[in-house]
């Protein structure tokens, strides 16, 4: 094929869904609606290259406002592979992700081990690594102080999600604590939230989605909600292992390693209370 005649051009939201069913079938074990809440976050930071016609590859952009960006859900259909065509899709992203931000803002992305190399050819430097865990969901009795995140708690919800993403992201938030079959779990104390937890139904069993928490403790109080709301299935967990605290966690109940990405930034990392973080939201926007 010539490469040239690629057309490279903004996906809607089937083009978003279309890439979300080449991930299931590559195993990347999505939610069956993470496709409309990644669309919702951000309209125009979809985009991919159509020969022919047809959709071959694609991958997000997504803008914060501009003041940071995330790269991810990237993948080339497989008989398109070997043909350069992904290198080409990935800078051509990179560039116009670019042009989208602030001056001087940053862009992040979790790389598989395979990929690390490549983005640090484009820029990128590797921040700390995420690995994924799997445990089999277990009867547990729940701290009393954890309950459903409810819809009057969106604000506070947010707030503390923007001290471990380092940015607002309520166009995203909304919609992933709406999702089907999603469960969600706050730890509240003397009215202050100190935590909060969400799982998503995945292709196989459930995703933490993400696992934030102001100490260790109660970091393991919103894990042992977790497994206790899905219990004889699987809960897999993506922890940064800067977090000395959720290596241990991950240890302590004897959850199993699957596979590992690196979080890379463009430019300089925001500023996050890693110590909060848990569990992360996604490989795809971050």
């Amino acid at each position: 094929m010539n490469i040239d005649e690629l057309k490279f051009e903004k996906l809607d939201l089937k083009g978003v869904k279309t890439l979300a069913s080449w991930a299931e079938k590559e195993g990347w074990n999505t939610g069956s609606h993470d496709a409309e809440v990644y669309y919702a976050t951000d309209s125009d930071g979809f985009y991919g290259f159509h020969y022919n016609g047809e959709l071959i590859a694609g991958g997000s952009i997504v803008s914060y406002d501009g003041k940071f960006g995330f790269m991810g859900f990237f993948i080339v259909k497989p008989t398109y592979r070997t043909h350069g065509i992904g290198r080409k899709l990935w800078y051509h992203r990179r560039d116009l992700l670019l042009s989208r931000l602030d001056k001087n803002a940053t862009i992040g992305l979790d790389g598989v081990v395979d990929m690390q190399s490549f983005y640090q050819k484009g820029g990128f430097e590797i921040a700390f690594r995420d690995v994924r865990y799997e445990k089999k969901g277990t009867d547990f009795t729940i701290d009393k102080n954890i309950s459903e995140i409810k819809e009057d708690d969106f604000e506070s919800i947010a707030a503390y999600d923007q001290q471990c993403f380092g940015f607002p992201r309520p166009q995203f938030l909304k919609p992933w604590l709406q999702l089907p079959l999603t469960k969600t779990f706050k730890y509240v104390e003397n009215d202050q939230l100190k935590g909060f937890a969400i799982i998503r139904k995945a292709t196989k069993g459930y995703k933490v989605c993400p696992l934030f928490a102001d100490n260790p403790a109660i970091a393991e109080a919103l894990y042992k909600a977790c497994l206790n709301a899905v219990i004889g299935e699987s809960l897999f967990i993506d922890i940064p292992m800067i977090n000395e605290a959720a290596k241990s966690l991950t240890q302590k109940y004897e959850a199993t390693y699957v596979f590992e990405c690196a979080r890379m930034y463009l430019g300089t990392p925001p500023t996050v209370d890693s110590a909060k973080i848990f569990g992360i939201t996604t490989f795809e926007l971050g």
